[in-house]
């Protein structure tokens, strides 16, 4: 299971993004500092401040090659790993950017931001392609499905919706949270999304008609992350109210509780962001107390 390694402080101010790199030993933070970071996990420990940057960044992602990353401002970024470069600045919102994903196989990446819209932007030469007006509120998590047929859009109004991904159709509408959806991500074998939100609740969707198959009361408060195991059968969920929570994937019997309160080493403050390692060795936590914690998983 999930042990605590070490915690990383170095970051002044709440920590919102979290990202691997290129090379599995590196990881990558931001939030309401100047700079994306970049960290070690063979040495544990601080490595640069890789990126300035002008405003807080809320999100990033990686394709391996390239890291894009959204702003509080509304700018996005695409920063190629390998060269060691920005490639592009667009003004891609006026409003802040919540999520951003590449979708290599077209060639394209989604922005998603607090104006409700969703745009699809080429990787070729940066044109906007697309503008989706998903909500009339903030589109909060972008979620693709593994088959990469389905786009899932987890929305400030409750709602889910879900998109074709060939030529961005609305196919459905999921309505079960009572609050904003803060967190939406597929499992990997394809079977179900797994839904988040302010409303505390995990809710399962049948990934065949989308119907709500199952739903857990998991945390105290709002559900800022889901991140299932790349090669396990388990995912983890982080909390506003401090605490990571391990699960199973088939079974979803709750394993572990990493948290301060059940006395564990945990955060003191909001966790907003939750990834795996690429190989599946730590898991990797962030949040408003501006520690990146390293969680060894042990078999």
């Amino acid at each position: 299971m999930l042990q605590h390694l070490r915690s990383l402080s170095g970051h002044q101010n709440p920590i919102y993004a979290l990202s691997n790199s290129n090379r599995n030993e590196i990881f990558l933070t931001g939030g309401n500092d100047k700079g994306i970071v970049e960290w070690s996990l063979e040495k544990l420990n601080f490595e640069k401040v890789l990126i300035p940057v002008k405003s807080s960044v809320y999100c990033m992602s990686s394709d391996g090659s390239l890291l894009l990353y959204g702003q509080r401002s509304g700018e996005v970024q695409l920063y190629d790993l390998q060269k060691n470069e920005i490639i592009i600045s667009i003004q891609a919102h006026e409003k802040p950017v919540f999520d951003i994903i590449p979708v290599p196989e077209k060639n394209e990446f989604l922005t998603a931001s607090e104006d409700g819209t969703v745009k699809v932007w080429s990787l070729t030469d940066f044109t906007l392609l697309y503008s989706i007006q998903v909500s009339a509120q903030t589109v909060r998590s972008i979620a693709v499905s593994p088959d990469r047929r389905h786009l899932a859009f987890g929305c400030k109004d409750h709602a889910i919706r879900i998109y074709d991904l060939h030529d961005y159709s609305l196919l459905h509408i999921l309505q079960k949270h009572d609050r904003p959806v803060t967190s939406v991500q597929y499992s990997p074998d394809g079977k179900y999304l797994v839904s988040g939100g302010r409303d505390a609740q995990l809710h399962f969707w049948s990934r065949a008609d989308y119907e709500l198959k199952h739903s857990i009361p998991a945390h105290l408060y709002s559900i800022y992350a889901i991140a299932f195991h790349p090669t396990l059968p388990y995912f983890a969920t982080a909390s506003q109210d401090k605490s990571i929570k391990l699960w199973g994937s088939d079974d979803l019997k709750l394993y572990k509780i990493l948290s301060i309160e059940k006395g564990t080493h945990g955060h003191t403050h909001s966790i907003n962001k939750l990834i795996w390692s690429t190989d599946g060795r730590y898991l990797l936590s962030t949040g408003d107390d501006r520690l990146v914690i390293v969680w060894e998983w042990i078999p």
